[in-house]
């Protein structure tokens, strides 16, 4: 029944096999929840040419659910501490059916249908802050990078989206992916119920909800997280919503090419999150992110430039998408080394929801500097900034932090 596995000094611990399976049920919950989430990004163009939307107003409607979804995480995350995995998978999965149904049979025939029901499908994105402490209950602190980098993989489910959204609706109509998507809600809601279990002598919080978020943000980890998950993943977030606009008005690409293109960009992202978790767990989650970080850098200031889409621009796009996957998964092996046991779930949210915010200003402002200059070179010069600051504070405060909490651990 257990896994054996090497901690960094050699003592030898003891994984349930059991640990594997509630792993892989939610990482299926994650991704399922994160399609749900993502089902108006791939869109956004056809509503802006039907609805005659301006490109801020494109860029607001993919970007209410981000930050609903991300503001969401942080009471998620502590109700999470408190009444455990277990039963807000469940609860999540099920509530984020009805805003889906009402997007696909009756709220997109105008913008204000659209904005409302984006609201409501914010849920969706709070089933993140749900998995991180349900999932690090499980692992001992030597594996969580790996495991909790596996469980971001789920963010894959914006691929889904991507991938099957517009083809669903030129086939067979409007409502189809969003039927499709709220059955797949349903059956995973009864799974999760029926399976899903939280980790034996998990600590339950007692105190008041308000009085853990006070804590949970005088915590240094948490800015810390916030500010680096804000870059990564906020920066994968924004691309993901508003690569197929990019493509479509910057190169002239078609619907369905510019959506497959981000798709392909997320894949690699979602693919590097597992591998950015793992490399945390060897060789240390700054040394990951520091690279990472330098590669956005770069990426962002050489397509601020505009270079032809292949190779350069196709090239600076993956290799930045492979960045903020890494740097993703590598944020969140900081949190399961830092954070306290009883508070991971709301540390996560309140990260999680940074991340997220971070993922809604972007467009907003990649739209609005489009709409004034005609050109994006000013947004990804913005972006490189960024990086160049995060890489900064990872080189200098972080890095500190984390010699100071090796150097509290006792040896074995």
């Amino acid at each position: 029944m257990l896994q054996a596995s090497q901690n960094k000094d050699g003592a030898t611990t003891s994984v349930p096999r059991q640990a594997w399976l509630m792993l892989a049920l939610a990482t299926v919950g994650f991704a399922v929840n994160f399609w749900a989430w993502a089902l108006l990004s791939p869109l956004g163009p056809r509503f802006k040419d039907s609805l005659g939307l301006s490109s801020f107003q494109q860029s607001l409607l993919v970007a209410v659910p981000v930050v609903v979804g991300s503001l969401g995480r942080i009471p998620v995350g502590a109700l999470t501490d408190r009444f455990g995995g277990r039963v807000m998978f469940p609860l999540v999965s099920a509530a984020t059916i009805v805003p889906v149904l009402y997007l696909g049979l009756a709220g997109h025939s105008s913008l204000g249908e659209l904005l409302l029901g984006g609201f409501f499908l914010g849920m969706g994105g709070t089933a993140f802050a749900v998995g991180v402490p349900l999932v690090s209950a499980w692992f001992p602190p030597e594996r969580r990078g790996t495991a909790i980098g596996i469980f971001g993989a789920g963010m894959g489910g914006t691929a889904i989206s991507a991938l099957t959204t517009v083809k669903l609706v030129d086939v067979h109509g409007m409502a189809n992916p969003f039927l499709i998507t709220a059955g797949m809600l349903a059956a995973y809601a009864v799974l999760s119920a029926l399976l899903l279990r939280d980790a034996p002598g998990r600590t339950v919080p007692t105190e008041p909800l308000a009085r853990r978020l006070a804590a949970t943000f005088k915590l240094s980890i948490t800015w810390q997280a916030s500010a680096l998950y804000a870059v990564a993943f906020g920066g994968y977030v924004a691309f993901s919503v508003y690569l197929p606009t990019y493509l479509k008005t910057g190169y002239g690409l078609a619907q369905a090419d510019a959506a497959n293109r981000m798709a392909g960009f997320v894949l690699l992202a979602v693919a590097m999150r597992p591998v950015g978790g793992w490399l945390s767990d060897r060789i240390g989650a700054v040394r990951v992110l520091t690279g990472a970080l330098g590669v956005v850098l770069v990426g962002a200031f050489v397509q601020a430039m505009t270079p032809s889409l292949a190779p350069v621009g196709t090239v600076a796009f993956l290799a930045m998408a492979a960045a903020l996957g890494a740097g993703s998964g590598a944020v969140f092996a900081l949190v399961a080394l830092l954070a306290p046991s009883n508070m991971v779930g709301s540390v996560t949210g309140v990260v999680g929801a940074a991340g997220g915010l971070g993922g809604f200003l972007p467009p907003l402002v990649m739209g609005t500097l489009y709409g004034a200059y005609g050109s994006y070179a000013i947004g990804l010069g913005l972006l490189g900034l960024v990086a160049t600051a995060a890489l900064a504070f990872t080189a200098t405060g972080v890095r500190q932090a984390v010699t100071r909490r090796v150097a509290t651990v006792p040896s074995h």
